[in-house]
């Protein structure tokens, strides 16, 4: 049996466990930016985490969703920072999105 702590994570990213109590298959590890960590989406979802498990600190975050709707929610904050190029981002409201209504609206996913 691997080790989980062996597992090396890039710097700058996080390991992160996808997966509900019901759902098949159980929890699934992804990494993902730490910058997804002050999108306001995924500020909601961490919100339900500590709702649904507390702080926690042995192991990767555990995140209350499932794997599609996970998929999904990265798939959006990706496509509004413009993919995952090496420049930083300014963490400033770009007028550009109120185009798009969908990608404001609130968080609408089955799971999450």
């Amino acid at each position: 049996m691997q080790d989980v702590r062996k597992m090396k994570v890039k710097k700058g990213w996080l390991a992160v466990e996808v997966g509900l109590e019901d759902e098949d298959g159980g929890f699934q590890r992804f990494t993902i930016p730490i910058s997804n960590l002050y999108h306001p989406l995924f500020k909601r979802l961490l919100d339900k985490a500590h709702e649904v498990y507390g702080y926690h600190t042995a192991g990767p975050l555990r995140l209350p969703c499932s794997v599609d709707d996970f998929l999904h929610l990265r798939w959006r904050i990706e496509k509004e920072s413009g993919g995952h190029g090496s420049h930083h981002h300014h963490h400033h409201h770009n007028p550009h999105h109120q185009n798009h209504p969908h990608l404001s609206s609130s968080l609408s996913f089955h799971s999450c």
